[in-house]
């Protein structure tokens, strides 16, 4: 091997380590950002510990749960969301919308779904905000699961003034950084699981607007709501480190109607549970999308979306987890036909609203249109 041989083998390697270096560099850079949040400590921490939900440095859920199959890995995952994407994982067409002036809703109880896992409630008066995203990607990165075209139709400046913020857990397509800080002003409380509250926090809100639960506390409001804390087989985490928030389903009584709102959740006993614990539910909106064969645990089928309302005796159902992001390997519509077409054995009232159209819960015989049908659109 001759002298300029060698020297080139030697600036190939400098410039090879040179890159990892300023990789690593530019990841810690991104990871430390604000936008990851903090992780709970000191007095947080200690009062997380002492949750019956929490041992060995994480949460757990009721019954064992891994995160995924037997079979399956990141890096399958990875490879089969490279190499083996389902077609139509995404319309190709802007998705039909109907935007509703939150500020002029009356006060009549009404829930308005704003895509995926988002909604805006009103009960009893009460305006409550559950899980807003408003960012066009529900991920650390912009250039990663990006929303369906025209699915971006609320912003904080929609918002009226918020009586109860709830999240349900710390994952991107629930806990959004910039929607959550632009909320703030507007945000009177704050209702999340253990340790969410951390970041909230982190992010500006005053400890007093926050209020963190374990599953099964209650929060009884000044307008005849009770928010109730409620298990979901699930786990949590922004990047590296697992289950060292909580996360949770969520209940809403009023002297008038029940609300269930399962947030991200597999199917489980905690369904049948939560039934008989509340006697059924007038809604329930539920976990019905993002699922796959490699994660079977921690994401509800249509199937089992259908089967856990009937477990909580609701008389109408709400498809959630659906409709905005691309996160799992199935047609982006497959929930909908699915439901559509097996629904009619159950003894629930399915709704399906596009996205911004307002539910009247007062109004039984609202009829819902087959919106992701696109020959219904053109």
């Amino acid at each position: 091997m001759n002298h300029r041989h060698k020297r080139h083998i030697t600036m190939s390697i400098i410039i090879l380590l040179l890159v990892l270096i300023s990789l690593t560099v530019a990841a810690c850079a991104v990871v430390s950002g604000p936008r990851f949040g903090k992780l709970p400590e000191g007095e947080r921490l200690d009062s997380v510990k002492t949750s019956p939900n929490y041992a060995d440095g994480e949460f757990r859920n009721t019954v064992p749960t891994e995160k995924f199959a037997e079979d399956a890995g990141m890096f399958s995952i990875l490879w089969d969301g490279i190499f083996h994407r389902t077609d139509r994982l995404i319309p190709d067409h802007p998705l039909p919308v109907k935007k509703t002036d939150l500020k002029e809703l009356t006060g009549e109880d009404a829930l308005v779904w704003m895509g995926h896992s988002s909604w805006f409630m009103q009960l009893n008066g009460m305006r409550i905000l559950l899980d807003p995203v408003f960012s066009d990607y529900a991920s650390p990165f912009s250039f990663a699961n990006k929303a369906f075209e025209g699915t971006n139709i609320y912003n904080a400046g929609d918002m009226p003034e918020i009586d109860i913020l709830i999240i349900s857990h710390d994952h991107w397509d629930h806990l959004d950084y910039n929607t959550v800080t632009a909320l703030e002003p507007k945000v009177g409380k704050v209702i999340c699981p253990l340790g969410v509250g951390s970041y909230l926090e982190y992010w500006g809100y005053p400890k007093n607007k926050i209020t963190e639960g374990d599953w099964y506390d209650k929060f009884e409001l000044d307008s005849e709501i009770v928010v109730h804390v409620l298990p979901a087989r699930h786990f949590s985490g922004r990047l590296f480190k697992n289950n060292r928030t909580l996360w949770a389903g969520f209940a809403f009584k009023t002297p008038e109607r029940k609300m269930f709102f399962s947030g991200d959740t597999g199917y489980g006993p905690h369904f049948a549970e939560i039934g008989e614990l509340f006697g059924g539910f007038d809604l329930a909106v539920l976990d019905c999308g993002q699922y796959d064969r490699k994660w079977p645990y921690i994401h509800m089928t249509p199937e089992q979306s259908m089967t856990a309302a009937s477990d909580l005796k609701a008389v109408c159902f709400i498809p959630g987890h659906i409709g905005r992001f691309a996160i799992a390997n199935h047609p982006w519509d497959e929930p909908y036909n699915y439901l559509i077409k097996n629904s009619d054995n159950y003894t629930y009232r399915l709704i399906t609203p596009m996205i911004g159209e307002p539910v009247l819960l007062n109004d039984s015989t609202a009829q819902y249109s087959r919106w992701w049908e696109k020959e219904d659109n053109d």
